[in-house]
Parts: C-alpha cells; structure tokens; sequence
C-alpha cells in the first residue's frame, strides 16, 4: 500500500520578453508525471541532464512551486501547501542534496548541522541531542569526534555521508537521493551506495533515487522511471527495464552503458548503431511534431511505455 502519490504533477516556468516583460512563453520543465511510493522501496528516476529530474524531486520537497497536478500524503493533498515547520511531512520527506558541499553551512559545526532537523522536528534533551548525533555519526562510518568540526575539514564521500545522516536524523519514511554519488571517485561510490542500501534495510526506508547513472540505479532500485524532456517515456520494474525496454530512448541509454571488457568491443559498436538507426526511424511513433513525449500505455501490469496505439499493438 502506497503512503505517497503524485498525480499529473507538472513544474512550468515561464519565459518573459517584449515591453512590457509579459509571458511569451513557457519552459515544460516537468509536464504531467505521476508515481507512488510504498514503503521499503526504492525508485530510480533516470534521464539526461536538463530532462526535470532535480526538478521534480525539488517540487516534492517544496522547493519548486507546482503548477500543476497533486501530491497525495497520508491521504492528505499538501501541493503547494504552507505547512507548518513540524507537519509530519516535513519531518517524513528528506533530501540528500547533490552538491554535498554547498548543503551544508559552512559556518556550523557538524553537530548543529545534524541537530537542526531533530531540533525542529523531536523534543529531545541535550543529553539525548548528543546521544543521537552520536549514534547518526557511527551509523555512516564517521568518527564521533567529526561533530566538532566544520564541513571543510572533510573529503567529498564524508560531506555526502553527513548529508545522509542529516537526512535520516528524523527517521523519515522517504529520501529525494539527487544524484548523492556522482561528484565522487568510484570507491567512494560503493561505500556510499552500500551505506544507503544499509540504512534502508535497518529503518524501512523508501528512496527516490535520481541518477542518470544506470548502473548505479540497477544497483539501488526495484522500480525505474526513464524521464525525458519533463515526462516519462517508460516505467517499470527493474527487470522490465533492463530485460525487456520497449522505448526507442531506453533503448538508447542502455546501449550507452560503457563495458570494461575489450571482448565483444566491435559486437556492442554494431549494436550501438543499430539502435541509433532504429531511433531515427521510429521517432514519429513515440515523439509527437513538438518532440513532446506521448502519453504511457500498459505494456504489462507492472510495465509502461509512452508510444502511439498502432506501436502498443505490435509490442
């Protein structure tokens, strides 16, 4: 049972010009997605740069003001709502910012960065404040002397591990994750990867897990929603996704996942091009005249594609 639904959400900006600085025009940075989350589950939201990705996770959080569509909380509508500093979804959605660096104050210690959630959010002691910071600290393999200093005292992996732990300070039952690895090295990656994997497992956590990494995704996700120019082209299973994509664009960016091995190198080049060539040649059945992205149909219970009627016959 889903504890969070999003309805037709769509993110406009507009573009003003002329004399007298009207609207002239508007930027469909989201445009009409919809989604749920249920509990324990991660869901990967994946596309290029510029496709609405940190958009949508920031109109979530509050941080982008909605134009349109429905955010569902509890069975609560709270789109656009000016809610109070403890509502309970304030306390229960939390964001792993993707700039580690520029989310935390650099003018704060590590234990006020920590404690400013759980200040705004439980009425705990001092002593239990300190007792929790504690704990948040060794939960993400940080020291506990790391709460007396300042952020620039740590490396890129330890900013984004105490951004995690401010994230999960208040117990929450859903984390935006906007690209939380991808300015780090790769060994950095795993440990991070793994610690989230850890934490969700521990507290029962749901993640939406932005990233136009796909191998990190497969890595995180159990359902995965391919996002191109403000809407989703294709939504499924991680398995639906990666054994059976249906979409000339997923198509694409899977074949694009780089592959260590030299073995099979000229083999994946064909494909590479193959694909290519078969995106230009069925573009008109999944992008309209205006390269907006069609409406999704069913291919399964579980599996979505965005194409005309004649392309779900054949599919």
């Amino acid at each position: 049972m889903s504890f969070m639904q999003i309805n037709d959400l769509k993110v406009h900006y507009p573009v003003r010009g002329g004399f007298f600085n009207t609207v002239i025009d508007q930027v469909l940075a989201v445009d009409g997605i919809s989604m749920e989350f249920e509990r324990g589950k991660a869901y990967g939201l994946v596309g290029e740069s510029g496709c609405g990705k940190s958009t949508t996770g920031k109109a979530l959080i509050g941080l982008e003001k909605i134009t349109n569509g429905s955010i569902i909380y509890e069975g609560e509508n709270v789109t656009n709502k000016r809610r109070s500093r403890k509502s309970s979804f304030n306390r229960d959605v939390q964001m792993i910012f993707q700039d580690a660096h520029s989310s935390l104050n650099p003018r704060k210690r590590v234990k006020d960065i920590i404690a400013e959630p759980i200040r705004n959010f439980l009425s705990l002691t001092p002593k239990e404040e300190e007792r929790k910071i504690s704990e948040l600290l060794e939960i993400v393999g940080m020291p506990e002397d790391a709460k007396f200093k300042y952020p620039h005292e740590f490396s890129g992996g330890q900013k984004q591990r105490l951004g995690i732990a401010r994230a999960i300070a208040t117990n929450p039952k859903l984390i935006i994750a906007d690209e939380p690895v991808s300015a780090l090295d790769l060994s950095v990656q795993a440990q991070v990867l793994n610690f989230m994997k850890d934490i969700q497992n521990e507290f029962g956590l749901s993640y939406l897990f932005i990233s136009h990494d796909l191998g990190v995704v497969k890595h995180m996700c159990d359902h995965i929603s391919i996002m191109y120019k403000g809407r989703f082209v294709e939504t499924g299973s991680k398995e639906d996704i990666y054994t059976n994509p249906q979409h000339i664009y997923t198509k694409r960016l899977l074949s694009a996942i780089p592959e260590v091995s030299p073995v099979g190198r000229e083999e994946r080049k064909r494909e590479r091009i193959r694909v290519e060539q078969h995106y230009q040649a069925e573009h008109k059945n999944y992008f309209d005249e205006n390269e907006r992205v069609f409406d999704l149909l069913p291919v399964s219970n579980t599996h979505y594609v965005a194409a005309t009627s004649q392309v779900k016959e054949v599919l």
